[in-house]
């Protein structure tokens, strides 16, 4: 399921979720395989999935998902960058920066974690010549989160892509396609169940960043 532009079934499933208790405390420690708790799993993805589409900065919105979620006593997300990683530019992505062949572009990967736990992998690609020096120097040398560093420029997210790496209900599940039995076994969930791409524009509508943030199974974690 891809560019994901509206909320799914989110309403549906959500209330149906919200009417369930707490099935598992963490991914690792397994969701019970059953019918009930892929209804509900499905209904966070998606709700996490609307609420990252709704708002400029996923930083924030991974803060407001963790304190809601109780995932951490503090709520703050860290971004933990990973040294000496690099990738090169997308196919296509100097167009959607809107810059020539020679345009400087700079590479950052982190980790965003919240109380200690990795909620979303990110490479982002920036154009450091439509950052003021003082941002340059800060995602030169810090671990802050790229949005926290940018936000003095008012910025707008455009969502290219939005995935859903796993469903826990089978492709058709809504139109009578069959629905799996209970195994006895803890649901199997892959360490990325979301993925968004999406370009960053400054208030004067420039774009500046392109970033693809891969977002882990933890999101479905409960204390």
């Amino acid at each position: 399921m891809t560019r994901v532009g509206c909320c799914f079934r989110s309403i549906a499933l959500f209330s149906l979720a919200c009417a369930l208790p707490v099935l598992a405390q963490e991914p690792s420690q397994g969701w019970p395989d059953t019918l009930l708790s892929r209804t509900q799993a499905l209904a966070e993805l998606q709700t996490l999935n609307a609420q990252l589409l709704s708002h400029p900065s996923a930083t924030l919105t991974l803060e407001q998902w963790c304190s809601a979620h109780h995932l951490a006593a503090d709520p703050r997300v860290i971004a933990n960058r990973v040294h000496g990683a690099d990738k090169p530019l997308p196919e296509g992505a100097r167009a959607l920066l809107g810059i020539g062949p020679d345009e400087p572009v700079r590479y950052r990967r982190v980790a965003l974690s919240c109380g200690g736990v990795v909620l979303s992998d990110a490479d982002n690609w920036y154009v450091p010549a439509r950052l003021t020096e003082a941002m340059n120097q800060q995602l030169d040398h810090s671990d802050v989160p790229f949005g926290k560093v940018v936000q003095p420029l008012h910025f707008r997210r455009q969502t290219l892509s939005a995935e859903l790496l796993w469903s826990p209900l089978p492709q058709g599940w809504d139109s009578g396609a069959p629905l799996p039995p209970p195994s006895g076994k803890p649901l199997a969930i892959p360490d990325h169940v979301l993925q968004h791409r999406a370009v960053l524009y400054t208030g004067d509508n420039q774009p500046f960043s392109l970033v693809v943030e891969s977002y882990t199974n933890r999101v479905l974690a409960h204390p």
